[in-house]
This record gives C-alpha cells, structure tokens and sequence, in this order.
C-alpha cells in the first residue's frame, strides 16, 4: 500500500489526494507517454533535504524535451512547488515524483494536439531495499540508443524494466541485471550498477544505461575519498568475479549486491569501499557534510 499524504500537485494547484485523478482516455496510460523524475528527501540537521533537486528538474525537462512536450512551468515554478507540496505535506524522509504525461485525447498513437499536463506527488519513504541483493542476468536487454533518446525518463520505456523484474522475482531473485545489444553490462531495471576490484571502482559506460545522479554523485564522492573511479565497458564475468557489487539510485540509495546468477560475490558480505561510501552518503544527504552543501535544498 502507497503512505498517503494530504496533498497532490496537480496543472499548479494543490488538490487532496484522493481527488488527484485522470481520465480513463489520457493518452499516457495508452502508450506510455509520460516522463518522470524522482526526488529523495531527508531529514536533515537544518530541516528537510531535497538531494540535488536542481539536477533532476533539468532532466526532467530534457525528457520531456524528447517526447516533443512543452510544459508550461518553468523550472523555477517547478522547483518552488515541490517545496511547497511537501511542506504542506510535511513532508521529512521521502520521495517526491514529478510527472509529466499527455492527457485527455484521441486514442491515436501520435498526440497532436494533446495538452502536456504536469503533477506533483511526495510519500513517505523508509528503505527501498532491506536486504542484500541477489539479483540474475535477465533475458530481456537493457534499449538501444538507437531506439530512445539518451538519458530520457520516459515512462513507456519502463515496461522493459518490469518484464526483466517479473522474471527475477519468479526465479527467486531480489532482482534483474540487464546488459546492453553488445552484451555488455547495462543497468538494474531502475538502478545504476557498480563494480570494486583490487580497490577500483567502475560503472558501465554503456549508452543503454540512464546516467543516473546518484551515480554522479557516488563517483564524485569516490575520487574525493582518493578511490580510482571511472565508466568503461563491463562483462558479466567482470560483475561476477569482483570484489564488491552494488546497485545505486535515488530510491536504491546504495544497495549491496552479495549474489549474481548463483555465484556469491567474494564472501556475500558488503564490501568496505561499499560500506563507505554509504556511510558517507548518508552523511551527506542528512547535511552533516558541508563540502557538498551545495546538493541539498532545504524546503523552507
């Protein structure tokens, strides 16, 4: 069950959850014709955190970009919005979703002429994940670059990620690894993925993979602790026979990875490089490391 809040965002005004509804023909809910951003917030030494809120509204604006959308907020009214929304909703440890979708109109592939409508949605939120991870290589390939536009949140694009995620949870799995046209390692369904070996961190640098924030993050966090941290190409050998896996992103935060395809990760434990960069996330998100002040904004 979803933690209700009070208020939803709704084409500028503020409307109670259970009236926050969309007509049955919105052409979103036909062919996934939406683009979507999700945003952490924490409860912080000085208030609530929302964690490089900037960054998620201009890619949720290139997104929207991709779909030919135009939106008639700008980013600023976005960005103020959400703070609004989740004071009203006193909103501390939580997600907030911004939405945008094309509504009501001909059932027709193509949405000429269809409005861009925009909302805003914050919940509660606890850990996405309360366990380490076993995850399996799914059969379902990660797209191409050649069949959707870089670094896009769509949502249509989603439902790959739902076909590789019901084959996990069928076979047992915690979760999927998907791989890109070239075999290569890709991405989780919604998570980035990385890789420790002999004390070096990497990514995929894969153009199937979403970029993601967090991932940035972690990777500006790593070379500041002295750690080697860069994207290149990974096999699934590679993410089998390493030290440390884990899995990162807004809702994942920073997730061990103990088992791939049956094969345990070194002694199924969470690594130390994996230990500490979540331990020092967390400092961060939480405002108690002020060299990275500048990715946290404070809702009031």
């Amino acid at each position: 069950m979803v933690a209700e809040t009070k208020f939803v965002w709704m084409e500028g005004k503020f409307v109670k959850w259970h009236d926050a509804n969309v007509h049955i023909l919105t052409h979103a809910l036909h062919y996934g014709s939406s683009v979507f951003e999700g945003v952490h917030s924490y409860k912080a030494d000085a208030g609530t955190a929302l964690f490089r809120l900037n960054e998620h509204i201009d890619r949720f604006f290139h997104s929207a970009n991709a779909l030919s959308m135009k939106i008639k907020f700008t980013k600023n009214e976005l960005v103020n919005a959400i703070k609004e929304l989740a004071k009203k909703n006193r909103l501390e440890d939580g997600y907030v979703r911004p939405l945008a979708y094309y509504g009501y109109g001909p059932v027709g592939i193509f949405p000429r002429d269809i409005k861009t409508n925009v909302a805003l949605i914050t919940v509660p939120w606890e850990d996405y994940y309360s366990k380490d991870l076993r995850i399996m290589t799914s059969k379902y390939i990660r797209h191409s670059a050649k069949s959707t536009v870089l670094g896009a949140k769509i949502g249509g694009n989603y439902a790959n990620s739902i076909l590789a995620m019901h084959e996990a949870r069928k076979k047992g799995y915690d979760e999927a690894l998907m791989l890109d046209e070239e075999g290569c390692v890709s991405e989780g369904p919604a998570e980035n993925i990385f890789i420790v070996k002999k004390g070096v961190l990497r990514t995929p640098d894969s153009k199937s993979a979403l970029h993601g924030i967090t991932r940035n993050s972690i990777l500006k966090i790593s070379r500041d602790f002295g750690i080697k941290a860069y994207e290149a190409k990974i096999s699934l050998s590679n993410v089998k026979n390493a030290d440390e896996v884990f899995f990162s992103g807004t809702a994942t935060e920073i997730a061990p990875v103990i088992e791939v395809d049956g094969k345990r990760i070194r002694d199924g434990k969470p690594g130390k490089i994996t230990s500490r960069l979540k331990a020092k996330f967390y400092e961060i998100v939480r405002g108690k490391d002020k060299k990275y002040k500048s990715w946290l904004t404070y809702i009031c």
